[in-house]
């Protein structure tokens, strides 16, 4: 157990085991493990199960930080038995996180059942299956995200009804959070297909990042780590609270708003021109 020197298991407060990263110091999923932390931020706060049973042809779901496959397979079981079609797409510069998790796989209760698909999909980037009532076809991409989104491969993969984002901090992985990178990735959804983003963080920087990148914005669910969350989308009815002018002002105030424009992270207050920008944002009119 536990051969590759870059991660560990872990054991949290409440009994569940997790992977940490000792390059990044970060532990995946902290405080209350992998399956809730997926459940409250992204099951039931994106709805996906009414919306995956309304949906008639296939539903697409971005995974970005596949990393120990917590997050995409809490979601795939809590859509197993409804009959449809699933796509997961994911994406991380490495597997190592996985190969680690399935050497470990014993204390991680949530990737029993999927391991010869886990194997499958790090062979050959993409695996298919039946689970339940659902059919799966995941595929796997291994390549730096930020730069991946300005190829002309980006424009290949199915656009997406659901975004899973959960990179590394911004403090550890900035190039993940920069305001550009959001732009793209906002550029590459369809807009006649509502696709929601929620993330972890509430940081006001990452709020006004999305914000500018065109996405409409809203407090996100609490977990168990955090009273509040952010989720973002290209289409204002998936956000059930979204942020107000009484936020705007707060943000106006704050001394870490401003955009990372580079992978460089520092906290800075907002500039007049983003000011301006932030200000005309129809979200506020």
């Amino acid at each position: 157990m536990q051969p590759n020197v870059s991660y560990r298991i872990v054991r949290l407060a409440n009994g569940v085991w997790s992977v940490h990263s000792l390059a990044h110091a970060e532990t995946f999923h902290p405080v209350i493990g992998p399956v809730a932390e997926a459940e409250a931020l992204y099951v039931k706060q994106l709805k996906l199960a009414e919306r995956f049973r309304r949906h008639p042809e296939e539903f697409v779901i971005w995974d970005v930080g596949f990393g120990a496959a917590g997050n995409a397979i809490t979601v795939l079981r809590a859509l197993a038995e409804i009959p449809g079609s699933i796509q997961v797409v994911s994406f991380d510069r490495t597997s190592e996180p996985m190969q680690f998790a399935l050497e470990n796989i014993e204390p991680l209760e949530y990737l029993r059942g999927f391991k010869n698909h886990l194997k499958e999909l790090l062979s050959l980037k993409r695996a298919e299956f039946a689970l339940g009532q659902a059919q799966v076809a995941w595929r796997l991409h291994l390549e730096d995200f930020p730069s991946l989104l300005v190829s002309p491969a980006a424009k290949a993969i199915p656009k997406p009804h659901a975004i899973l984002f959960d990179a590394y901090s911004p403090a550890k992985n900035p190039t993940m959070w920069t305001q550009p990178v959001f732009a793209d990735l906002h550029r590459l959804l369809d807009p006649q297909r509502p696709c929601a983003l929620p993330t972890y963080s509430r940081s006001t920087m990452l709020r006004v990042s999305l914000l500018l990148a065109g996405f409409y914005v809203g407090s996100g669910h609490a977990t168990g780590e955090k009273e509040e969350t952010t989720i973002a989308a290209n289409a204002l009815e998936l956000i059930d609270d979204p942020l107000d002018r009484r936020w705007l002002e707060r943000a106006r105030r704050s001394t870490s708003a401003e955009p990372m424009w580079e992978p460089n992270y520092r906290q800075a207050p907002l500039s007049r021109r983003t000011w301006a920008m932030l200000h005309e944002h129809p979200q506020f009119h």
